[in-house]
């Protein structure tokens, strides 16, 4: 990956501390777009006070049954995100794999970078893994 001044640096998601320079880790480039990416999709929409239009409605569909409409509902909103959101990157394709006997559905985002026509794909695993060690009742 060359370095791309234009496409962004900036402190990593999730944040982190570079152990050999005693400071904070940065991602640049294609990587930076990624974790952009990662930062709208994980931040609920309206959180934040300041930036109440930034982020993504995902936690809306976690408890809903994953059926045509929904997955379409999911798809759509992941596209109004990043066309919000991300300006560095044309949106080409969302796709949705699903995992049911894990509770898991993958978000596969297949980008365009705008200023270099460089094709990317991003896969997103929206799933929350609070609760799966619960044991059984009786078992």
């Amino acid at each position: 990956m060359q370095p791309s001044g234009f496409l962004g640096r900036g402190w990593s998601f999730p944040v982190q501390f570079d152990r050999s320079t005693l400071s904070l880790a940065m991602s640049e480039a294609e990587d930076n777009i990624n974790q952009s990416i990662d930062v709208l999709l994980y931040t609920p929409l309206g959180s934040r006070s300041l930036a109440p239009q930034f982020g993504c409605n995902l936690g809306d569909f976690l408890f809903k049954r994953v059926d045509a409409t929904t997955q379409e509902e999911i798809i759509q909103s992941v596209r109004s995100t990043l066309l919000q959101g991300e300006p560095r990157i044309q949106v080409l394709d969302v796709i949705l794999t699903l995992s049911p006997e894990q509770g898991l559905v993958s978000i596969n985002v297949t980008y365009q970078v705008r200023r270099t026509n460089a094709r990317h794909n991003h896969v997103f695993p929206f799933s929350r893994l609070e609760g799966t060690n619960l044991m059984l009742e009786g078992g």
